[in-house]
């Protein structure tokens, strides 16, 4: 019993997430984020966002309906590794704190259905050359009946290292490293960017050019493993009012170019923290808040867990199909 105690803390130690015992007095770029106390205060609390999303995905050329997950937290994570540092495994030195997002998004392809992950992680202060704000690791992965893939970003100085496995003919297993760009931003981090959390902090108003590191999910689909790219971002002069499926919000309107050909735009709440209320892509894809809650949902695991689901507006899943 003792030692089935004993695993459980470990276990547990190893999903909680805690605020960094070290984050002021860090350089940073004139336009990346604001780490500070106040920021802390909101992140550093132990718990995670947890937001559902109406999804709208358009695949095989028809508009496809689903539900997104977004969960953001802060963690201490292993610069050598780049995972979660659990307590006492690693020497100070390679401890570093990031914000993450975890996007799920999950809808139905006629007979099968669609399941897709994305995991972002945004360095909170600076480490070496590579400046608070910035990206320093992206996974994506995609399930569905035909197959898997996954595909993963590592962001250094040195260069970006990509990873990339598939079950598709033409995309197998591959490794390649691309040239890096000091300032660049990753399209996977704009959910993180919109919030305030990844660079380049914008004012009411402002727009920027910037390098763009593609999604991994649009790579895939294009140019192999990974690309950068030019996108302009912009944050609209003045707040709006909308109203989604959880009620009306006032927001402010985040944008990013993408290469001249696609547009992302993201509908913030203007009060902290920052949610995100709506966003929306011009290949398709469109999502509105459902619920939002503040948990510790790696606590919430057990059979009595599913009744928080509808907390979020959520449903658990069928025990069968029939």
């Amino acid at each position: 019993m003792k030692k089935i105690l004993i695993a459980g803390l470990l276990l547990l130690a190893a999903c909680t997430p805690e605020k960094p015992a070290e984050f002021k007095g860090k350089l940073r770029a004139p336009d990346s984020p604001k780490f500070d106390d106040a920021f802390w205060k909101v992140w550093g609390d132990g718990s995670a966002e947890v937001s559902s999303y109406d999804l709208e995905r358009s695949k095989y050329n028809a508009p496809r309906q689903g539900t997104a997950v977004a969960i953001f937290v802060s963690e201490t994570f292993s610069n050598a590794l780049r995972v979660k540092a659990d307590p006492g495994k690693h020497p100070k030195q390679d401890e570093i704190p990031v914000m993450k997002l975890n996007l799920v998004e999950d809808f139905q392809t006629g007979i099968y259905d669609y399941n897709l992950m994305l995991s972002t992680f945004i360095n909170t202060q600076t480490v070496g050359r590579v400046m608070a704000g910035s990206p320093i690791k992206v996974s994506f992965s995609s399930q569905e009946w035909c197959g898997h893939t996954y595909k993963q970003a590592l962001f250094d100085i040195p260069g970006v290292r990509l990873t990339s496995h598939s079950y598709f003919d033409g995309e197998a297993d591959q490794e390649k490293t691309l040239d890096p760009i000091e300032d660049g931003v990753s399209e996977d981090g704009l959910m993180l960017w919109a919030r305030g959390m990844a660079r380049p902090a914008l004012k009411p108003g402002e727009e920027k050019s910037v390098d763009l590191f593609a999604s991994l999910e649009t790579a895939r689909h294009t140019q192999g493993p990974g690309y950068w790219t030019k996108a302009i971002l912009k944050r609209s002069a003045n707040a709006e009012s909308i109203t989604p499926p959880s009620g009306t919000f006032e927001v402010e309107k985040y944008e990013a170019s993408i290469d001249g050909k696609v547009k992302k735009t993201f509908w913030i709440e203007k009060l902290s923290p920052h949610r995100i209320i709506q966003w929306e892509s011009s290949s398709g894809t469109k999502a509105k808040l459902l619920k939002s809650e503040r948990l510790k949902y790696w606590e919430m695991n057990n059979p009595e867990g599913e009744k928080y689901l509808k907390s979020l507006g959520l449903q658990k899943r069928p025990a069968r199909t029939m």
